[in-house]
């Protein structure tokens, strides 16, 4: 019998044994062929697929996504392509990073008012916290604070 042995398949991809029973678990592995002895043996191509995994996740895809993904490769199901994912998935990476330059812009307004009391400081209105706002998106004015 031919192939990679669990250690083997782990090594090569970056991950740990564990990570490979999970992906079979869920379904993002086809269950392997099996020695006499019982151990695993994966086909070469699954350090690919895990290399796949791995570099969808980085980029914010979730497992469950990754999985329609694989599936979208051997069986198409009438679902969006990879073209129509990666452009959501794109859109909200997007507003992600909007939604962190407010929450960047406010801290430096409160770093540069000088707040040291969070509880002080969100009695104040020139308090550059927008306890209300932030949930909103809105960034406040750096002002004095406490």
């Amino acid at each position: 019998m031919s192939g990679l042995r669990a250690g083997q398949v782990a090594e090569a991809a970056g991950v740990n044994r564990q990570t490979l029973r999970y992906y079979e678990r869920v379904g993002l592995l086809s269950e392997p062929d099996r020695t006499l002895g019982g151990h695993r043996m994966y086909p070469a191509e699954t350090v690919t697929v895990i290399r796949v995994i791995k570099a969808a996740q980085r980029l914010g895809f979730t497992l469950d996504e990754v999985a329609e993904l694989l599936d979208l490769g051997t069986h198409r199901h009438g679902t969006p392509g990879l073209q129509a994912r990666a452009t959501a998935k794109l859109t909200e990476v997007e507003a992600r990073i909007a939604d962190l330059e407010v929450i960047r812009d406010t801290l430096k307004a409160a770093v540069a008012a000088g707040c040291d009391d969070l509880i002080a400081c969100s009695h104040i209105p020139s308090c550059p916290l927008p306890f209300a706002g932030l949930a909103e998106g809105k960034a406040a004015d750096a002002g004095s604070c406490c």
